[in-house]
């Protein structure tokens, strides 16, 4: 066999001129020597322009792009650095492997999957067909549905994902994080079993086992990992912080001979343990790897010094933490305003008044964002919003009142203030154990043919109506029924509301969404809010109206009064703080920076969980460029009682001087003219 060798041109002297294209903290990381390298990157530091640039130095300096290994978390994002690195050296580089940790465990896969086990056609199955192969694993694994309540199939996926990523036991991911399921922990690691023996038998793999089946290939076959370590004679990583342990395990697999790795990222804005992530991984770097060497980058180019002085105070009373102090390359602004509200419908009044003051003044609506800690903190603001015809779009998900469980306990309202509303018969009858669609239409029948709908009810059940497996839960219905019927229940929404929460439905909340508890906030939340009213009919007027006060826009919802020139494209921006991670906006507010809420109260039980919860402020503070607004409520409710409220620890930790304090007074329209 003869070889032919390809013989490229030679490059003579560099294309690009680092010192002037680079500050000295970003040139000094990007012209590091080989081997193990940190480079902690502060918010708005320019973190992805080092990674590119590091790309481009590495090449000029000689090495073939094919030995270069690119992870990052979005294959766009490695897209976007590799179109960078040909623009700036004028050269093709679609040879370097860059790509997400499972696009690039899926190639080597490919060469090696007998290694492992698996054909070299195997299928990589998706969420939705993990779903479903779940679900045919519940049967197969003879666990009856019907005589036992069981989480649904998105549940139990999500419990055996969180075990592969974290390296932990499905019994310590349930004690951990699902501890209502503790009696089903034998069933779900059962169906957990089935699962593994259908994928390897049908050749299948899940999004996790291409990590865990890349992490077996390099761990048990040192001849194979010998392999990539020769080819990879770089490894770069991006948005490290937020990397797993499973993910971690293999770029230490992969650098174990030459060592030469540059990981990226910020330990300050490490927010995604929930999802798995491990702030250890960034954290321990330097003990996995004692010879490596630490670069920061702390010149931001986004942010105000107001701003960055506020954000840098606060992070530095993390105990875990590599000290850093961002530095800002912009003029100084306006301090970070402290706003408390007298409730959240004046915080609401104040954002929105705000907000269209600022647009008066030339910033548009798009460059705005409203930032909360849990998405029901948006609720009466997006009210206001709605009311005001304030064009807004949400990125943390669907609108408030149109999510799924919103809608399940206003129907129970709703069949008790008009009992012929088919819509709500039908909504709440399938949540009904054992009782399907076709049983829910054969009740409906009956109802609906009454001249008294509710005491149906009873006839119903003598009637036989309801299959045998659905008697108990009806039953329980039943009594719900009566319940929110009884005075003085049946003439408050949060009562009633209330009662929903002490049903069933706590129960269903917790087989069918993996956010349950999340989903229960929102709901007590909803009580709180529906306590303003007099009468449900009132507060189901209310509700109902909201989605008229709107006309169809491509995302979200578009006033149609208050901003007469605005752009089609402009909204302000609603988000959760997780949501807006790696954005910026030119006004941010801050709402709900109240004790109990930010952080939240189950964070003080431990000290890692605050410390994240601390980081996540920061990550919130840091989206800001020219102006931020803290807003906070006074007086909040809980449990249909008025509570007063403290401003969040991570004000009360501050200096007063970083803020300036701002008192909300109020003029009457006529006032004005």
């Amino acid at each position: 066999m003869r070889r032919y060798v390809l013989k490229r041109p030679t490059r003579r002297g560099s294309l690009i001129d680092y010192r002037a294209e680079l500050n000295e903290e970003q040139y000094a990381a990007v012209t590091a020597d080989r081997g193990p390298l940190l480079v902690i990157a502060g918010a708005g530091s320019g973190k992805t322009r080092v990674v590119t640039y590091r790309v481009a130095w590495l090449i000029e300096q000689g090495v073939d792009p094919g030995r270069i290994l690119l992870v990052t978390f979005t294959n766009k994002a490695a897209r976007e650095m590799l179109r960078r690195v040909e623009a700036l050296l004028q050269m093709d580089v679609r040879r370097l492997w860059g790509g997400t940790f499972h696009h690039i465990a899926n190639r080597m896969l490919r060469e090696h999957a007998e290694r492992v086990g698996y054909r070299p056609n195997y299928t990589i199955i998706d969420a939705e067909d993990s779903k479903d192969l779940i679900a045919a694993c519940v049967r197969e694994a003879g666990i009856d549905t019907r005589a036992r309540r069981f989480p649904r199939s998105e549940i139990v996926r999500d419990i055996l994902s969180l075990a592969a990523n974290t390296a932990s036991s499905i019994e310590e991911v349930i004690e951990r994080s699902y501890p209502y399921f503790e009696s089903l922990t034998f069933d779900i690691a059962l169906v957990g079993q089935v699962y593994e023996q259908r994928k390897r038998r049908e050749n299948m793999m899940d999004y996790d086992d291409l990590l865990l089946n890349w992490k077996r290939l390099l761990q048990e076959h040192p001849d194979i990992r010998h392999h990539y370590a020769q080819r990879f004679q770089h490894i770069l990583v991006d948005e490290y912080q937020d990397t797993n342990r499973l993910q971690a395990d293999i770029v230490d697999l992969l650098a174990e001979e030459h060592r030469s790795v540059m990981v990226v990222g910020d330990d300050a804005q490490s927010i995604y343990s929930w999802r798995g992530a491990d702030f250890r991984n960034i954290y321990e770097f330097p003990e996995r790897y004692p010879e490596a060497r630490i670069y920061r980058l702390e010149v931001n180019y986004r942010s105000t010094p107001e701003v960055l002085q506020l954000a840098n105070a606060s992070i530095a009373h993390n105990r875990k933490q590599f000290p850093k102090r961002l530095r800002a390359r912009r003029r100084s602004g306006p301090k970070p305003a402290l706003v408390p509200a007298r409730d959240v419908y004046e915080q609401a009044e104040f954002v929105v008044s705000r907000a269209l003051e600022l647009r008066e003044d030339g910033i548009p609506l798009n460059e705005m964002a409203v930032l909360y800690r849990s998405h029901y903190h948006s609720m009466e603001l997006q009210v206001e919003l709605l009311r005001r015809g304030i064009p807004y779009l949400v990125r943390s998900g669907v609108r408030f009142f149109e999510q799924a469980h919103i809608k399940d306990v206003l129907a129970h309202l709703r069949l008790v203030h008009n009992p012929y509303d088919e819509l709500a018969w039908m909504r709440t009858l399938r949540l009904v154990p054992g009782i399907g669609k076709r049983t829910a239409e054969r009740v409906w029948d009956e109802i609906h043919r009454s001249s008294h709908p509710l005491t149906a009810l009873t006839a119903i059940s003598r009637a036989r109506l309801i299959p045998r497996r659905a008697e108990a839960g009806w039953e329980r219905f039943l009594m719900l029924v009566e319940i929110l019927t009884r005075p003085p229940v049946v003439h408050s929404p949060s009562a009633q509301i209330g009662a929903v929460l002490e049903s069933d439905y706590v129960e269903y909340l917790r087989l069918n969404y993996t956010n349950a508890e999340a989903r229960l906030e929102d709901l007590r939340q909803l009580a709180g809010f529906a306590a303003r009213y007099a009468s449900t009919e009132a507060f189901l007027n209310e509700v109902a109206l909201i989605g008229t006060e709107r006309f169809s826009m491509r995302d979200g919802i578009h006033g149609e009064d208050a901003l007469e020139e605005a752009d089609e494209d402009e909204y302000l921006v609603l988000s959760s703080i997780h949501q807006a991670k790696g954005l910026e906006w030119r006004v941010v507010f801050l709402i709900w920076m109240a004790e109990g809420r930010f952080p939240t109260a189950r964070a003080w039980r431990d000290e890692e969980a605050l410390e994240e919860e601390r980081r996540l402020f920061y990550v919130a503070t840091t989206r800001a460029k020219d102006e931020l607004y803290l807003c906070y409520p006074r007086l909040g409710r809980e449990r249909s009682r008025h509570v007063i409220l403290r401003p969040s620890p991570f004000i009360q930790e501050l200096d007063d001087s970083l803020m300036e304090e701002w008192v909300i007074s109020s003029e009457e329209a006529d006032d004005l003219q």
